[in-house]
């Protein structure tokens, strides 16, 4: 695949980004695709590794060298249309998908991996601007109807794999417009919302009914989650209308952290500042939590808290930092003992390169506040011995905090959707269905389905596609006794 020895003549070219005073002044994307030209280079350098560990490495399972070679090759459309045969919304997770295919490249054994993100981006970027991304209708209908709850990643897979099969799925989404976290939860300055818009005309046009503004079966919402319903719709009512329903929903319940202080003004959930500052984005109000001229401390090391330091640092604030409760990992893994699979090390975001201080293996302990607004964190360091957190004795400090935001990651799906339908939850309140042999996504509620992170837990965007796929191939086995759709 590629150049047999492109992996020789060539090195790895990564995507470069606008300068930082530039792109901290706006909220839109900042990456620069690769050229054509640059992206038929990195396709060179595609091995003929004879077992390509990319694709299982790849929860989608996208046949990667195929891509690389045709993109090498310039043979563009036919490039997407391998892409687009095991990915619905490549433009997704060319921008925010951490590329584990990247980290199962045979290449990157001992050199630098293949960059499959950035040809995924330049791909699927180029076959919009062509007009090769198109409707893909069905010949026929077959008069059978699915409800999907919830338009994140899973839920619009699983909808527009049904709706190219001929059936009528009606996608219900609480919020005033499609997208789930994909449109409130990541910024803008990662993944612009018209990409969203685009893939909804398509879906639309394939025959896929939209309900935003609708809650289905509850009326629970988590601190920090959008919430725009205009109506309610019971579960019992889409178990009557509808054939099947897939609960396509995210996990939206936050970590929190019951320290003294906690009920300070100036604490807040990661959402409650994010959400809202996605809305501001995209013309509605200007969001009620600002990080202008404030000391923010982030508490999480994931990706929420990356963009909780991205969108500060856009506010102007006068310092960020990011404290983690983890020991700090390693610069560089040790390949060897990790290939193929996904290594724990330190990962630089783009947020990070705007400007925040990280603190490894920090506990916070307190809030202290005046006149009811947070002004101090009290903090100590930890050691971990035996898997367990030890505080490390005389190690208390304070930090000037006027904005602390919990992005510490989600436990579980809103109870009051699982509750609703009567699905049996797992040991983590997520909804109970297994994901092979007969059956698989299959709740214990007859007609009832759950794919994404309703089902698994929080997690990529590029799980949720696969299982919104693999849902909707079990959908149409369990109505039509078989299914020719792909998993």
């Amino acid at each position: 695949m590629g150049k047999p020895t492109g992996f020789l003549e060539y090195e790895r070219l990564s995507e470069a980004y606008e300068p930082v005073p530039e792109r901290v002044k706006k909220y839109r994307e900042f990456v620069l695709r690769l050229t054509d030209e640059q992206t038929a280079i990195q396709g060179a350098r595609c091995m003929d590794c004879g077992i390509p560990f990319c694709n299982s490495g790849c929860p989608v399972n996208n046949i990667i060298p195929d891509f690389n070679d045709l993109v090498y090759r310039n043979q563009w459309f036919e490039a997407i249309r391998v892409l687009h045969s095991t990915n619905n919304f490549p433009e997704f997770t060319g921008r925010i998908c951490p590329a584990p295919c990247e980290a199962a490249c045979t290449l990157n054994i001992n050199d630098d991996a293949v960059g499959i993100k950035s040809i995924e981006h330049a791909i699927i970027d180029k076959a919009w601007e062509e007009g090769w991304v198109k409707p893909e209708p069905p010949a026929a209908k077959n008069g059978k109807k699915v409800a999907v709850v919830g338009s994140g990643p899973a839920g619009l897979a699983a909808a527009q794999q049904l709706a190219r099969e001929g059936y009528d799925v009606t996608v219900f989404e609480k919020n005033d417009a499609i997208g789930g976290l994909l449109r409130y939860g990541i910024p803008d300055f990662k993944m612009e919302k018209h990409l969203i818009d685009r893939r909804v005309e398509q879906m639309e046009a394939e025959g896929v009914s939209f309900r935003a503004g609708v809650v289905v079966g509850h009326d629970d919402m988590p601190a920090g989650i959008a919430n725009d319903a205009r109506e309610m719709v019971s579960a019992e009512q889409l178990k009557k209308d509808f054939d099947a329903v897939i609960l396509a929903g995210g996990s939206e319940v936050p970590r929190d952290l019951p320290v003294p202080g906690r009920e300070l003004d100036g604490v807040h959930f990661a959402m409650e500042f994010l959400v809202p500052q996605n809305r501001e984005v995209a013309g509605g109000p200007a969001n009620p939590i600002s990080a202008t001229g404030k000391h923010v401390v982030v508490i999480g090391g994931g990706d929420t808290g990356s963009d909780c330091v991205g969108t500060s640092n856009r506010h102007g604030a006068a310092s960020v930092t990011q404290f983690e409760l983890m020991p700090m990992p390693p610069e560089e893994e040790d390949k060897l003992m990790t290939w193929p699979y996904w290594p724990v090390k330190l990962r630089t975001s783009s947020s990070h390169e705007e400007g925040c201080e990280r603190d490894f293996a920090v506990a916070t302990k307190e809030f202290v506040g005046e006149n009811g607004k947070v002004t101090t964190l009290r903090a100590c360091r930890v050691e971990w011995k035996d898997g367990r957190m030890v505080e490390v004795p005389g190690s208390e400090f304070e930090l000037k905090a006027d904005l602390v935001l919990f992005a510490m990651g989600f436990t579980h799906p809103v109870g009051g959707l699982l509750d609703a339908f009567g699905v049996e939850k797992d040991g983590r309140a997520n909804a109970k269905a297994t994901t092979d042999g007969e059956g698989c996504y299959k709740t214990n509620v007859d007609k009832v389905f759950a794919a994404g992170d309703v089902r698994r837990g929080q997690s990529l965007v590029v799980w949720a596609i696969r299982e919104g796929r693999q849902a909707a191939r079990a959908v149409d086995e369990y109505i039509m006794g078989e299914s020719l759709l792909p998993r």
